[in-house]
């Protein structure tokens, strides 16, 4: 066994879906699967034993199921977790839970036709893998969610079963806020959207995250938020103290309409593999908003944004990138640094009052 390889422990009750993963992990020289589990009572014992670097754990499990195996796992041993499962794509609430939980990212188990389609995510599962052994994983300390029967959060503001009363007044103000993030994002941008005041700029966001997630993501982050957030539609108006999250499998642009500013939806192709992609969110920012803008990249794997970021600080925005030691994967925000395209380095607790005073007398 070669120690300086990246061990992988594979916990899944498929036979046929724990070889695959092996097959695929194994072919990378830099992986080895040390070992599988066929459920989390096995994987309790294989940790011990084999001390793997990542584990890949499935959510549907027979005696115990994988979010619950994952928080006792993140609260006696954290461990990079990367959840694999069919339940990733028709049950984002449940992965929501597991990256709630702290698991690093995941990957969507195909449904249909596991052998073919699944060798079709080599790539990304190798990535993943990758970048999780990097990874500063914390401590699972219980959900940290607002519970949406309160009638009153944290900022102080009313709710109505679970929504924020919307003031009938906005602050007048053609600012924007616009954010990328990728992989430890759906926390990140959770944290900083709670210190933004209703009275903040509209907001416009692009997290990698796939179809059917975006909107369970906007709707859970909109609990624990004064400003207002949802999915973003073709067409919305971007109006202060609300924020827009791109939809999956589609591009965000802005677009400048009269004094107001809308949100564009796009099919087109991937960028940096990506779509939605935060360089074309970021690049349409610069070109419609240029100095009336502020852009942020958050944690996230690869280099998609740090251009776009650059970009907007030529374009005469402000620019903030996560430092590297608050950031799950300082991929993204470390990219951006290395191009200049950062005005400031901040750490992610540090963000949201950054952006909410900076606006505080627009």
């Amino acid at each position: 066994m070669n120690s300086a390889k990246i061990k992988v422990l594979i916990v899944d009750d498929s036979a046929l879906v724990r070889k695959i993963m092996t097959d695929i992990l194994n072919s990378d020289p830099e992986l080895e699967v040390v070992g599988t589990a066929i459920d989390a009572h096995a994987a309790r014992e294989k940790i011990k034993q084999l001390h793997p670097d990542v584990i890949t754990l499935d959510i549907e499990m027979p005696r115990m199921d994988g979010i619950t195996f994952l928080k006792n796992l993140m609260r006696l041993n954290p461990l990079p977790v990367i959840m694999v499962s069919t339940l990733t794509e028709k049950g984002a609430e449940v992965t929501l839970d597991a990256l709630d939980a702290g698991a690093i990212d995941f990957v969507s188990k195909p449904k249909i036709d596991v052998s073919n389609t699944l060798e079709n995510y080599a790539e990304e599962i190798i990535a993943k893998v990758k970048a999780a052994a990097k990874v500063r994983v914390r401590r699972y300390e219980g959900n940290r969610g607002v519970n949406a029967s309160s009638l009153v959060n944290g900022n102080g503001v009313e709710r109505l079963n679970g929504n924020a009363i919307k003031p009938r007044h906005f602050k007048t103000t053609d600012k924007i806020i616009a954010i990328g993030a990728s992989t430890g994002g759906t926390e990140a941008i959770r944290e900083v959207l709670t210190k933004l005041p209703i009275t903040s700029p509209g907001v416009v966001i692009t997290q990698h995250i796939p179809e059917y997630f975006s909107k369970a993501f906007a709707d859970r982050v909109n609990l624990s938020c004064a400003i207002t957030v949802s999915e973003a539609k073709d067409g919305d108006i971007v109006l202060p103290g609300h924020a827009y999250i791109a939809p999956g499998n589609k591009h965000l642009l802005i677009r400048k309409d009269g004094a107001r500013w809308r949100c564009k939806l796009s099919d087109a192709d991937p960028v940096n593999r990506h779509r939605p992609s935060v360089d074309v969110l970021f690049n349409s920012v610069a070109e419609c908003a240029g100095q009336n803008a502020m852009g942020v990249i958050l944690t996230g794997m690869g280099k998609d944004g740090a251009k776009g970021l650059r970009i907007m600080r030529d374009a005469g925005a402000s620019t903030i990138a996560q430092d590297e030691a608050s950031s799950v994967v300082w991929g993204m925000p470390g990219s951006a640094v290395e191009l200049g395209a950062a005005s400031e380095i901040l750490p992610l607790n540090k963000i949201g009052g950054k952006l909410a005073s900076a606006f505080s007398d627009a």
